[in-house]
Order: C-alpha cells, then sequence, then structure tokens
C-alpha cells in the first residue's frame, strides 16, 4: 500500500516548523518509532531551512514537501521525503556537503551531515538558477 503527503510552504522560517511538524505526523500514522520520528524532523529540519536561508535570497519563494509512504515486497515501511524549491540551486554540490561548509558564516554547515546521519540515504540534485531537490529516505526498523 502507498500513500502520500504533499505540502508547498512559502520559505519563511517559522514554516520550517510547519513541514517538519506535518512530516513527523504522517510517519507517526504509518507506524514509525518515535526514535525513527526524532530522527526524521532533525533530517527534514534541515533540508526545509536550506531552502528557507539559500533558496530566494532576493525574497521569498515556494518550498514544497513531499511525503510518500510504501512497503517493500517483505512488508517493511519505507519512507521517502522529497524538499524542492526553484531557487538559485547549488553550484558545487559536493562543497555544498561538506561539513562545516556554509555560504553563510555564522552557520554551522552541518546539515547535509545531519541528513546523511539520521536518514538511510540521501539524493541531492541541484542547478544554478532552477532549484534543488533533496531526496531522503527512512527504512521503518520494525512494523
Amino acid at each position: 500500500m502507498k500513500n502520500e503527503m504533499r505540502l508547498t510552504l512559502v520559505s519563511i522560517p517559522s514554516n520550517v516548523a510547519v513541514a517538519r511538524i506535518a512530516v513527523a505526523t504522517f510517519a507517526a500514522s504509518q507506524g514509525f518509532s518515535v526514535a525513527e520520528i526524532e530522527e526524521i524532523k532533525v533530517a527534514v529540519s534541515e533540508a526545509v531551512s536550506n531552502s528557507v536561508l539559500h533558496a530566494y535570497p532576493d525574497g521569498t519563494g515556494e518550498v514544497t514537501v513531499r511525503a510518500i509512504h510504501e512497503e517493500n515486497e517483505s512488508g517493511r515501511g519505507e519512507l521517502v521525503v522529497e524538499v524542492m524549491d526553484h531557487g538559485t540551486g547549488i553550484g558545487d554540490i559536493a562543497k555544498a556537503k561538506e561539513p562545516g561548509y556554509s555560504t553563510i558564516p555564522e552557520h554551522m554547515g552541518l546539515g547535509f551531515s545531519f541528513m546523511e546521519s539520521f536518514m538511510d540515504s540521501l539524493f541531492l540534485e541541484s542547478q544554478p538558477e532552477k532549484g534543488t531537490l533533496v531526496r531522503m529516505v527512512k527504512r521503518q526498523c520494525r512494523q
């Protein structure tokens, strides 16, 4: 069985919490554990925060968050979370993924590191002036 939610938000800081709570609620409804949900919340917060902070430097734009839950052939659930914007994009993905790298000096630059450590996989696609897609996967440990 497959279930999906989609949420489009204005890229403002207060909407980071909205996205985090929406995806956490969706994951909880699909049977993810409290520990798994806490990890999902951190990853979603980091991905949406990146769009809010970096995608639209001259104003605001849209950030779309999509969560898809599907069971594989063994009955194990998997949550795919996509965070997409149509902003400035990332010129050097490898550099952006380096721990500690940030284009904003007062930020730690650990967002992608957190996403990679809390999710089972991370895919990043970006083109300058076209936007960024972050796709993260979390597999359920139990049913």
